[in-house]
């Protein structure tokens, strides 16, 4: 069998609007100024503890806890109200449907996202029995850190020849560099292209349709 993880955040769902929302939020709770654009959609990736540690260095430990769980109160909030639609990038599911049916791919999920948002996810669209392995800042260190990947291998018995990463951010490819596995970078998500080409991912794509296509080559001559 072969293992395809995928990132969540700007990989398979478009939540910018919302990140960057609910990072307002928190700043504003805490009476701090904002960092940029750029900085913000930067961590996209990371656990919120340690994401609010990279944009507020200067501060100490508890500020960083008491931004992440502004941040939650926000995210929650406004995703009771629809205030901001997380929604799939065009093709991202039909894609994941399509891996499912080969039968020789199983397919998980490593995000910097907790538990309750991946289950939120699975249940809004309708994914449950999609993933094999679904590992979350509840379960392992945040990335780069390997440990989801190494969980999620243990977890469904793949070695890691057989084990492809796929995100938008720097973190997933060096999660993957330190996993020792190979990873693809999609060029839709939240870092700029040169970021993801000095990361040195096995390939670079720019939709869904390539992703497959990548990943067929990447698994030639690989045994099922």
């Amino acid at each position: 069998m072969k293992l395809a993880l995928f990132d969540v955040d700007g990989t398979l769902m478009d939540s910018q609007a919302m990140i960057l929302a609910s990072l307002t939020a928190a700043f504003t709770a805490e009476g701090l100024p904002m960092p940029s654009r750029p900085e913000m959609l930067g961590i996209v990736g990371l656990s919120l503890v340690k994401a609010m540690a990279a944009l507020r260095p200067e501060d100490e430990a508890a500020r960083h806890e008491r931004l992440a769980l502004a941040y939650k109160e926000a995210f929650w909030s406004y995703r009771a109200n629809q205030s901001y639609p997380e929604l799939p990038f065009d093709g991202a599911f039909d894609m994941l449907r399509r891996l499912q049916a080969r039968g020789d791919v199983l397919i998980g999920v490593a995000t910097g996202k907790a538990q309750r948002g991946v289950r939120h996810i699975i249940d809004q669209f309708g994914l449950e029995g999609v993933f094999a392995t679904i590992q979350t800042s509840d379960d392992a260190p945040s990335k780069p850190h390997p440990d989801m990947i190494l969980q999620a291998m243990r977890e469904v018995g793949v070695d890691r020849e057989n084990t492809v990463m796929i995100g938008d951010a720097l973190f997933d490819i060096e999660m993957a560099h330190a996993a020792g596995v190979r990873s693809i970078a999609v060029s839709w998500g939240f870092q700029p292209r040169a970021v993801l080409e000095a990361a040195k991912p096995y390939a670079i794509v720019n939709d869904f349709n390539e992703l497959e296509e990548t990943l067929a080559v990447l698994w030639q001559g690989v045994a099922a």
